[in-house]
């Protein structure tokens, strides 16, 4: 047979060719139906009805296939933007790049990123793409399009799909609408923990009906992972803002500090003031000529219970005490203090009184309750750590470091039933056992790629001695045994796993990458590239470690609990030689 008689190999090449068939067969039914009735004979009662019906049942399925397969271009192409807006946060890059995907995706003619100002309320049209075809009105300022059905999104906080907004019931007599001749308009909310932060919006205004449900729900998934960008960029900035500040007020303690000193207050056998410098005037708040003389607990108000104890044991044992405390003062409010109390004795070494040295702790203990703020938002190791980072400067240092590349759950493992947010969620599930997983162990995640997790172990960040390639074989072990209990916990038995996993231990260039303004940790080199293909010549289940990650191991000891299989050699992309493998199982 000829290569025009076949039929292509897709599902629908296979559906025209049917239907192609159908259409003859009709075709020559109907002409051999006069031949029959010259003859006295006739068809079989419905043939020609029922071919007619198959043509149309043909045609049905060959526009559900296109609508599926049109549909299918849309979820995997907003499955590349959502790995693409999970890997950096240059906000303003990743979602131009995005709406370039959207604008494609959908038709339209035009696209605004429109977010609300988190102070002043007003709008921010942060993101647009316009269409040179048509002339653009207003310049750099705000862009034409309706207030109306923006201020309608915003209030309610649901989509808004009009296939033709000049005849839209719902917005007749605006007068807006009808100066733009707007005709397909899609507006849906950016959500973030249920307050609208802001809109995507697209319109055509030269095509009417453009926009269907498929369409709204695209750009619905769009906006639930862009809200989650925008608000981890926003709050990358204020944690940038909180470190910044960290250090003016380190060094503003320190000037200060160095300026003024400690604060002295001295007392006589009584405990009466006796002494009372400049510094002990500005600490607490208080004036020299309305202490001296007075009781030691009038000066300090609010301790004086537990400063009496302490006073009483300096004179009795004439050993150094210290306190701290917190005192309400009129000006500044609460503050933090250290007191030390040594015994002040005269020239027969006899304790006459004691010598209080006030610290002023108070930007102290702010200072490190914003860091154990930032703490809870950036790796412990990272902000620990963070001065030797920030001195390294662009560029970095070689460290022999073991990497391990997760993929949690291929994209097409997920039922054909689940939705994008369905699948957003399912990954984010899987994502935040494995770096509970990776965590626990103190490894590094540099960077989420989709649904694709990469560790690092031995960074300047997490120092590992000699035990790093073991510590990634144990983080792994523990992903395999977290997402087993989470299968059951989904009521699921996958087989095989879903999960790959690849690592190798070698030399890689560790350090910041970037610019002077701005600038990331990362590690590069061929240990990096050797780990990401190992995982992806991971079967699903798999746990695949190099001969250099084996004989780290081995060099320490083989731990117990852990086997080790010789899996062979892999040829992977990129490299000449095959590396050799051992699988990593539990003993």
């Amino acid at each position: 047979m000829s290569n025009e008689n076949t039929p292509q190999k897709t599902t629908i090449g296979e559906l025209r060719y049917l239907k192609s068939l159908s259409e003859e067969i009709g075709e020559s039914l109907r002409s051999q139906r006069e031949i029959l009735k010259k003859r006295g004979m006739s068809l079989p009662p419905m043939a020609i009805q029922t071919l007619s019906s198959i043509e149309g049942d043909l045609k049905s399925l060959e526009r559900a296939v296109l609508e599926d397969q049109t549909e299918l271009g849309q979820l995997r192409a907003l499955a590349d933007t959502t790995a693409l807006i999970s890997t950096t946060l240059d906000l303003d890059m990743v979602l131009h790049q995005a709406m370039d995907v959207v604008i494609n995706l959908t038709g339209a003619e035009r696209g605004y990123i429109i977010l609300v100002d988190q102070d002043t309320g007003e709008l921010d049209y942060r993101i647009r793409q316009e269409s040179e075809l048509l002339p653009q009105q207003g310049g750099s300022g705000i862009p034409q399009i309706s207030q109306t059905i923006l201020r309608e999104v915003l209030e309610t906080g649901d989509p808004l799909l009009t296939d033709n907004a000049y005849k839209d019931e719902r917005l007749q007599g605006n007068v807006s609408i009808a100066n733009l001749s707007l005709r397909s308009v899609l507006c849906v909310p950016l959500k973030y923990k249920g307050t609208t932060i802001g809109v995507v919006y697209v319109d055509n205004r030269l095509r009417s009906g453009l926009f269907e449900a498929r369409e709204k729900n695209l750009l619905v998934a769009f906006a639930n992972q862009a809200s989650v960008t925008i608000e981890n960029a926003r709050l990358y900035s204020r944690i940038q803002l909180s470190l910044a500040e960290i250090s003016e007020t380190k060094e503003l303690i320190d000037n200060v500090f160095a300026s003024i000193g400690s604060g002295v207050i001295t007392t006589d056998a009584e405990d009466n003031v006796t002494m009372y410098n400049r510094a002990a005037s500005q600490i607490l708040e208080r004036p020299e000529d309305k202490s001296i003389n007075q009781p030691v607990g009038s000066v300090l108000q609010g301790v004086s219970s537990e400063l009496n104890s302490h006073l009483a044991t300096v004179r009795e044992t004439n050993e150094r005490q210290l306190l701290e405390a917190e005192m309400e003062m009129p000006v500044r409010g609460r503050i933090a203090v250290s007191i030390k109390l040594n015994p002040l004795k005269d020239a027969m070494n006899k304790t006459q009184g004691v010598a209080l040295v006030l610290d002023d702790l108070t930007e102290k203990k702010q200072r490190d309750e914003t860091i154990a703020s930032v703490k809870r938002y950036l790796p412990p190791e990272l902000i620990d750590n963070i001065h030797a980072i920030s001195q390294m400067g662009l560029g970095g240092e070689r460290r022999e470091v073991t990497c391990v590349f997760i993929d949690v759950r291929g994209l097409s493992t997920f039922p054909a039933e689940f939705r994008p947010p369905q699948i957003m969620e399912m990954l984010n599930l899987y994502l935040s056992r494995a770096t509970a997983c990776v965590h626990r162990v103190k490894g590094v995640i540099d960077k989420y790629m989709g649904n694709e997790i990469m560790a690092l172990f031995n960074t300047q960040l997490n120092p590992m001695e000699n035990d790093h390639a073991v510590q990634a074989v144990i983080a792994s072990l523990d992903v395999r045994d977290a997402f087993l209990a989470l299968y059951k916990e989904l009521g699921i038995s996958p087989d095989p796993h879903f999960y790959r996993i690849g690592m190798h231990t070698g030399i890689a260039t560790l350090g910041n990458v970037g610019s002077l303004s701005r600038r990331e940790f990362t590690a590069l080199g061929d240990t990096i590239n050797s780990s990401k293909r190992l995982e992806e010549n991971a079967e699903a289940g798999q746990i695949i470690i190099s001969q250099d990650t084996y004989d780290t191991i081995h060099a320490q000891g083989l731990p117990e609990g852990i086997r080790f299989e010789d899996g062979g050699a892999l040829q992977v992309k990129g490299r000449v030689q095959k590396i050799p493998i051992y699988e990593v199982f539990r003993a």
